[in-house]
């Protein structure tokens, strides 16, 4: 049967089923539903704070997209009835997409709903957490929200996020619109918050991460590396214009030298923000995709085991990298070492 919600509203002392639809009262899930959810979130999950509207993604447009205190973001896939079997594949879709997104494009997301920057929003929102130590988008979240679940549906969610770990869920709503023409929300979860939240920590899904070197051969590295650092896109400039210069002058470039160079070149980026975007390009260093960027620059880490320090261009690369930034900039020339 799947699950549903009744509700009873008592009349005379008596109770009287009520059975209300969105569309019974000239609602809709696009108009209504989802400026409800803008309005207060915690109506579909508490701790999070929405970035996105008909975001698009590779698969189409997801309805609202957020991120929560641990940086992860939050699929929230609405449907006006009954949720089907098929929303799961649909909701996976999306999360597949996103699993593959740099910081930059989230911001770019983030900017275009909000206005702010993710990193203002995310500080705002949640100003007990240090983002300097937070992994952004490091998994993400599935939230099915509907006015009821086909069986089906509930058993793969459950079997999901008991067997595998994904952070998933299907909220079910009620919308009741009484005799006395006032309005009503009850919300269930198919699985508990606390319970989803223990199983999600257990067995994290996360994006692969590594510190193995590529081992290209030359032509195929500087392919990589051109095509990486000729992108639009803010992370892969910070690299390209900061990072790479910096430690083509310096035998190592210490993590606060690098926060130096990047103020000097970014002046009206707050100091105390600055290791945000320090956080972001590491995060790019340690994808196990960019193992082409770890072939040509290096890195330790002699404090933190989560902090990169140090970085310097590997000395067999130096030529290589500098001819690379050339043709980028298109003008022949090198950065001097």
């Amino acid at each position: 049967m799947g699950t549903e919600i009744k509700t009873w509203e008592i009349r005379e002392g008596k109770p009287v089923a009520v059975e209300s639809k969105l569309s019974d009262a000239g609602r809709t899930e696009t108009l209504d539903l989802e400026a409800w959810i803008e309005t207060d979130p915690s109506i579909v999950r508490p701790g999070m704070r929405l970035i996105g509207r008909q975001v698009m993604t590779s698969s189409g447009p997801l309805d609202l997209l957020a991120v929560d205190r641990s940086g992860d973001l939050v699929i929230i896939e609405l449907k006006r009835d009954r949720l089907p079997r098929e929303a799961l594949a649909q909701a996976i879709d999306y999360a597949s997409d996103l699993a593959t997104w740099s910081i930059d494009k989230i911001s770019e997301v983030c900017v275009k709903y909000t206005g702010e920057s993710l990193e203002d929003i995310f500080t705002v929102t949640f100003p007990e957490v240090d983002i300097e130590t937070t992994k952004i988008n490091d998994r993400q979240r599935i939230v099915l929200v509907g006015f009821g679940a086909e069986t089906a549906l509930e058993r793969m969610v459950e079997w999901l996020s008991d067997n595998y770990g994904v952070s998933i869920n299907a909220v079910i709503l009620k919308y009741v619109r009484t005799a006395a023409g006032s309005e009503t929300l009850t919300r269930t979860a198919v699985i508990s918050e606390e319970l989803e939240e223990k199983r999600s920590r257990d067995k994290k899904f996360t994006i692969p991460m590594s510190d193995e070197a590529g081992q290209y051969a030359e032509d195929d590295l500087r392919r990589l590396l051109l095509k990486y650092l000729s992108q639009d896109l803010v992370t892969a400039q910070r690299i390209r214009d900061v990072l790479i210069p910096a430690c083509l002058k310096r035998d190592r470039l210490s993590r606060d030298e690098l926060k130096e160079e990047f103020l000097i070149q970014n002046p009206d980026i707050d100091p105390g923000k600055a290791g945000f975007s320090l956080s972001v390009i590491s995060g790019q260093m340690g994808m196990k995709k960019n193992d082409f960027l770890r072939q040509v620059i290096g890195y330790e880490y002699p404090t933190y085991e989560w902090e990169k320090d140090n970085y310097f261009i590997r000395s067999e690369y130096r030529s290589l990298v500098v001819d690379v930034l050339a043709a980028i900039r298109g003008d022949g020339g090198g950065i001097g070492e």
